[in-house]
This record gives C-alpha cells, structure tokens and sequence, in this order.
C-alpha cells in the first residue's frame, strides 16, 4: 500500500512493541468471541429451542450470546487501552524524529532555521498517530472478526463457508489490487492542494508587485491552473471510490445473495434452517461490517497515512549510522594541534566582501586565543567555522587532527564546545541544566565547578542543585553563568566562547575566563571587552587590512586597529613596544604605518 520507508517504519513500530502487540492480540481475540459464537448459538436457539417449541431452550442459547456480548464489550475496553501501548510511543518517536530532522537542518553547514518542521510536529505528527491507530483497529478487527466468523461458518457447515469466503475473497483481490492507484491518486492530490496553496500565497502577498507590472491576467491565470489541478486531483480521488464500492459489493453483499439462493439446495441436503439463519447473521453481523471498516479505513485513513508518513519521512530522515564519520565518536589525537585553519575563504553572499579570505592559522594544544575587531568584521564567523556550524568557501578547519566536515555533528561534540552570547537554560533542575553536556558528573564535580566559575551565590539563590530554574525568572546573565558552568563540565577539550560573558560584570568575567584558561584543554574567546584580550596569550585581532595574530603588546605596536581598540594612540603603542612599530604584517603581509 506504501512506500518501502513507510513498511518498514510501521513494521518496526510494531515488532519494537511485541509485547503490547500481543496483549492487543489477545484481548481482541475475546473480543471476537460474538463473532465466532453467534451464528451457532442463533442456530441452536432457533432449531432446538423456538422451532421445536421449547421457548426456554431458545432464551437459554440466546443467553449464552448476551455473555459472550458482554464479555466482548469488557475486552473492548482492554483493546483501547492496550492500543494505546502501541500508538503513542510511535507517536513520540515520530516527534523525536521531527526535532531530530529540524535541529539538523537548523545546525548543518549553511543550515537555518525553518518552521515547517513546526506543521510537521504539530499537525502531520497527529495525523499519522490518528491514522495508525485506526488502521491497526480496523485491521485487527477484520482479522479477528472474519476469522472468527468463518471458524463459526466452518463449525456449521464447510459448504456455507466456501460459499461465503468466495465472494470475500473475490472482493478483498479487488480491493487489493486498486490500493496501489488509490495511493498514487491521494499523492496527487496532496501535492496539487500545496502547490494551489503556494501559488495563491505569492499571488496575494505579491499583489501590489503584480499590479506594479501589470501582471493580473498572467497570475489570475496561474492560480487557475492550480485550481484546476487541484479539483481534476479531488475528482479523480472521488471516482476511487467506485472500486471501494464495488470491493464492498463482492465481498460484503454478494455472500449474502448467494446464501439466499442457494438456501433452498442447503435446506435439501440437510442443512437446518437455523444454521441458514445462522449463516446470514454471521456474514450480516460480522464480516459485512468488518470488511466495510477495513475497505473504509485502508482506503480513507490509510492512505492519509501513507502520504503523510511518507512526507514526514522524506523530509525529515533519521540519523545516519553508516559511513566512517558516524561509526564511532572521534578520538582527539594527542599528537595534533587543537585548531588548524588553512586556506579559509568565507563570504555571505555572491557579491558581498569576504569575511576571511585564504586564512590559515593553528592553535596548539592549551592555548589561549582571544579574537576581538569592530562589529561585523566576522568574529562570530568564526567561530562557526571553527565549531563546523558553517561550511567555509574554501579552505578546511581540523580539531584535534580531524578534519570537522567529516566528523558526524552528532560527534562534534567530543571535539568542541560553543558556547554563544544568548545562553540557552531549559526548565528544569539546576543539575539537570549543568549536566547537560556531562550527565555522569557527580555532585561534588558540579559543586567544585560552580565554585570555580564563581557560581556559588547563584545556585544558593536558586535553592541548590536540585531545585527547579524557569529561564524567565533567570537574567542573562545568569543565563550565561549556567551556560558557562555546562560548558566547564564538558568533556570537549576545546571551548569556544562566543561573547558568552558579555552580561556578566567584569569581575565575574573575569574569573569564569581565568577558570577556563586553567582547564585542560584550548580556550577561544571572541572577546566582548578588551580586558579578555589582555588575560590571553595570544590575541587574533580583524585589522582592516587581513586578520593578524600576536600578543597584547605586540599587537599594540603593529596593528592600528587594535591601538583603536584598546584606546591608545600610536606614540603610546610606540613607547610601550620600546619606540618601534614597524614589525611587518606575519597575517596579512603589508607593513603597519609608523607611529
């Protein structure tokens, strides 16, 4: 009925849950227990009890048909519950998917945000859940109650039974055979209902641009074909509905015609007639409307499903586990440097001035960089780039001697740690928001990081590691504080903070870069004061000319931008340096101007 993603996801949602599978099973075998004892117990009613005078007799039979209803309506309510075992916990694996399939397109090179994945959530998500459960209901309930309706045929007579089960047959084959089409129809149709939506949209909110040219016939036009694909699509869809009627036919009526004719033949061969009677209850009873749930719920919501299962899985496919990147998460090699850049070009745009451009650089293992430059110049950039949330032009970035773009972004996060300006805390304990990056950190680890980051006085206010933090209530820069601490906890021996303290004041600023600068490992610092850059060992400064890297005072001497950026004039630079700037560009290879 579907694609082969669709089978074998459904396939797998229900092996995944045997057990809840099984219950379902076998609550919904009791459940066809008037099924299979009804047409017997009429029978028995009519022929020993009303037919042969003994009233009582066939009150009694009728009797044993009441239990069996109410023992089937009591397992009713054990079906539902355990379908629900089966439907929400697919439910919520598609919804992980959904997150999963979002935060990778939000997080890839190039990637950004998008709010369909939000649609895909809220609505498709619930119809596929709506959808599954009806199909599995009426599916089973086909299964368990035709089955238990020709066991009860065969019970009465095997002729009555192949009488019966060919015309079902004859109607599930056409039924079958017309799925396929039914499908590719529904496919259709939902994909001309989008494009109609899409054309209609640019129409309005293009409208004043459409007048401007002159281009109303063309558009009206455009969004009349789409309005034509559209109802050709629907009435298509609409004209299936035949083949549902005609399968509904076959199987569901013509049993009942045929066992009309040929009564008069079973009656001669010794057939009684409350097993005639019998017969019709169970086709009329039992298969008749388990086969017009099945042919309704296959052909309605089932295809819904399909589609729309279908879309959700095309759009938002689950996480690779093949391929040398994915199969295991990266071993930092000791012997490598912890950064190297080489030959990184990156612009936003075709046409827009190159943020780096053939820029190369390596940080060995411990060093502390900090990078500052005007607004815009591409500190955040990056960044980015280093962290392997943008793909660069050109050029490669390695961590640890790996090279990023090869390495899962599910891994990435045993080589690096980014922390940005905007700290992200969820509601939750306060352990749980410091764990995050590290859930096997124990308590006096979590504690001997919050007093080392300067923490301390915020956690008691918070009431303790395992009180509750509502990010509304919090500042941002107790947000950043939390953040800090998380990203401390990490097992990553490279951090990269990202403006991340710039709510802090500069005493606590202070003291969370200082506990970095001592943690194992290599700190980045896109630095929001100028008193970061003094703290580092090396400063990547963005000069008008090319980026250049070197110590404070180093760079005091030899880049213009930078004395603009600690507020010196040149003749200060000069004689901090000893009276000389006019060390030569190493980065970007022109000569400073003399102070």
């Amino acid at each position: 009925m579907s694609g082969p993603d669709v089978g074998r996801t459904t396939w797998r949602a229900l092996r995944a849950r045997r057990r809840d599978v099984g219950r379902l099973a076998a609550w919904s075998a009791v459940e066809s227990l008037p099924a299979l004892l009804a047409g017997l117990l009429v029978a028995r009613a009519v022929d020993q009890g009303f037919l042969a005078g003994r009233f009582a007799t066939g009150l009694a039979w009728l009797g044993g048909l009441a239990v069996a209803i109410l023992l089937g309506a009591v397992a009713t309510g054990r079906v539902y519950r355990a379908l629900g075992a089966v439907v929400e916990p697919f439910r919520d694996d598609l919804a992980r998917l959904v997150v999963h399939g979002a935060l990778h397109d939000a997080t890839r090179a190039g990637g950004r945000p998008d709010s369909a994945p939000v649609a895909r959530l809220t609505h498709h998500v619930e119809i596929v859940r709506d959808t599954f459960g009806g199909l599995v209901m009426v599916v089973r309930g086909f299964l368990f109650t035709a089955g238990a309706a020709l066991l009860g045929l065969l019970a009465l007579d095997p002729t009555v039974a192949v009488l019966v089960a060919a015309p079902l047959l004859a109607g599930l084959v056409v039924f079958a055979a017309a799925l396929p089409a039914m499908l590719s129809h529904q496919r259709t149709q939902v994909r001309a209902g989008e494009a109609l939506g899409r054309s209609a949209a640019n129409a309005l909110t293009g409208h004043r641009d459409v007048l401007a040219c002159g281009a109303e016939e063309r558009t009206v036009a455009e969004v009349d074909r789409k309005v034509g694909d559209h109802a050709h699509a629907e009435r298509t869809l609409a004209r299936m509905s035949a083949l549902r009627s005609l399968s509904l036919g076959l199987g569901g009526w013509l049993p009942v015609v045929v066992l009309l004719l040929a009564a008069p033949w079973l009656v001669r061969r010794g057939l009684s007639t409350g097993a005639v009677l019998g017969a019709l209850v169970y086709v009329t009873t039992s298969l008749q409307p388990a086969l017009h749930a099945l042919v309704q719920g296959l052909g309605g919501g089932g295809l819904r499903y399909a589609v729309t299962l279908e879309r959700i899985l095309r759009t938002c496919r689950p996480p690779a586990h093949g391929g040398a990147a994915a199969t295991s998460a990266p071993v930092p090699d000791g012997g490598s440097p912890a950064v190297r850049l080489s030959g990184l070009a990156f612009r936003y745009g075709l046409r827009a001035r190159p943020i780096l451009d053939d820029f190369s650089m390596t940080l060995p293992e411990g060093e502390h960089l900090a990078v500052v430059g005007p607004s815009g110049a591409g500190k955040s950039t990056l960044a980015a780039l280093v962290a392997g949330l943008v793909e660069p032009e050109r050029g490669t970035v390695h961590l640890a001697g790996r090279p990023v773009a090869a390495v899962a972004p599910a891994d990435r996060a045993a080589l690096r740690v980014l922390v940005p300006q905007e700290a992200y805390v969820f509601t939750g304990s306060l352990a749980d928001n410091l764990r995050y990056l590290c859930p096997d950190a124990d308590d006096p680890t979590v504690e001997t990081a919050l007093a080392v980051l300067g923490a301390e006085p915020l956690a008691r206010r918070l009431g303790g590691l395992a009180a509750t933090v509502d990010p509304a209530t919090l500042s941002a820069g107790e947000r950043q504080l939390i953040a800090a601490v998380r990203a401390y906890l990490a097992p990553a021996p490279l951090v990269i903070l990202d403006e991340a303290t710039c709510h802090l004041d500069p005493t606590l600023e202070a003291t969370v870069e200082w506990a970095f600068a001592r943690r194992p490992g290599t700190l980045v610092v896109i630095a929001h004061r100028i008193s970061s850059a003094v703290r580092a060992r090396r400063v990547l400064v963005f000069d008008e000319d090319g980026p250049m890297v070197g110590g404070h005072q180093e760079l005091l001497a030899r880049s213009p931008a930078y004395r603009d950026l600690v507020g010196h004039w040149d003749d200060v630079a000069a004689a901090a340096t000893g009276g000389t700037a006019t060390a030569d560009r190493t980065v970007a290879g022109v000569a400073a101007p003399h102070g």
